[in-house]
């Protein structure tokens, strides 16, 4: 994912590219715990029949049950969802 052509892509979207040195995953562990998580909970577990069923039963569980039922305790034992629901209501309250 750090190919110069996908760089320059991201780039010319004005995407900000953030990206953990090499062997450094504790620079980035929310993602590195995202992506365990996706693994432990949904891949292994499933033997997919080819890569749009894999896109279409990750994106659900994504979805549906990561950011919905899957609470976490570095959101305060929140879902995701629950968690930005309480961010904007705080914005809007104190904005």
């Amino acid at each position: 994912y750090a190919s110069a052509s996908y760089v320059r892509l991201l780039e010319q979207a004005q995407i900000r590219i953030s990206m953990a040195a090499a062997g450094r995953p504790t620079e980035n562990a929310y993602v590195e715990r995202l992506i365990r998580t996706l693994k432990e909970e949904e891949v292994y577990l499933q033997d997919y029949e080819d890569f749009a069923d894999a896109y279409n039963r990750i994106g659900r569980f994504l979805d549906e049950v990561y950011m919905y039922k899957r609470i976490h305790s570095s959101l305060g034992y929140l879902t995701p969802a629950e968690f930005e629901a309480e961010y904007y209501h705080h914005l809007t309250k104190f904005g």
